[in-house]
Formats: structure tokens, C-alpha cells, sequence
């Protein structure tokens, strides 16, 4: 069988692999073996394809990494920040830890507001850290 038979089943065979892990990495690594089977369909050495796949995947590699670290990773934001809760209790008044009514279910809050803010009172959902609901009489603007 001749060469570029060789490179071109490894590199469909990486491309293949590339659509099931999706992270373009092997896909770069399947172009550089079509690269290799090309030069060899022209029948030059083992050592100018080998050079060749070789050049191929190092540049595409390069190029994927820089894009990927180009791509600005979006923060999580909530869907819940911004949502009112009405303050059911206290826990802990002088720590600003209480129980808050948030989709009828009571959930742990840290009240971000001056200590003696009434139960029954509206507040706001400023952040989330954890199973902990961050609220506030102010609305995130």
C-alpha cells in the first residue's frame, strides 16, 4: 500500500476522533496528516512528508491555543440577581444572617444592609455564593 494511503486513513481517523472530543485540536492533527498524504501522493521521502505533517500541526496547534485564549470567558452571571426575596427571620441579627422567601422555599441570606431591617421586608438578590443568598434593600442596578 503506498504512503499517502497511510497518511490519509490516520488523518480521516483524526478527524473523526476530532468530532466526538470537539476541541479542534485533533482536527489540526488530522489536517497535518492530509498534508503528509499529499506530499507523499507527489512521492517525495518519508522525511518531506513527516516535515511537512510535522509544520502543519505545529502552526495549526499555535493557532488554535492563541485562539482559544483569545476567547473572553463570559463571568456567570445568575439569572437570580436582581430577584426579590422577602426576609422571613433572623439567624444571627448581629452577623446579618437570616432567612429569606425566595420561589416558596426559605433559603440562608447574608443581609448586605445595616442590622434591624424588619421581617417581611423586600429585599434584593446582589449575589449568590453558594446555597447563600446575598441580598440587599437595594435593587443591582
Amino acid at each position: 500500500m503506498e504512503d499517502y494511503w497511510w497518511w490519509t486513513i490516520g488523518g480521516i481517523a483524526l478527524v473523526i476522533a476530532e468530532l466526538i472530543t470537539g476541541t479542534f485540536y485533533l482536527l489540526v492533527l488530522g489536517i497535518a496528516a492530509l498534508a503528509g498524504a499529499a506530499v507523499a501522493l507527489y512521492h517525495h521521502s518519508i522525511w518531506a512528508q513527516v516535515v511537512i505533517a510535522a509544520g502543519v500541526a505545529t502552526i495549526g496547534v499555535i493557532l488554535v491555543t492563541r485562539y482559544r485564549h483569545s476567547q473572553h470567558v463570559v463571568p456567570d452571571i445568575s439569572l437570580d440577581v436582581g430577584q426579590s426575596v422577602v426576609l422571613d427571620s433572623w439567624v444571627n441579627e448581629r452577623d446579618r444572617l437570616a432567612r429569606v422567601r425566595y420561589r416558596n422555599a426559605l433559603w440562608d441570606a447574608k443581609v448586605l444592609d445595616e442590622p434591624g431591617v424588619e421581617t417581611g421586608r423586600t429585599l434584593y438578590i446582589r449575589q449568590i455564593t453558594g446555597n447563600t443568598l446575598h441580598v440587599s434593600a437595594q435593587q443591582p442596578g
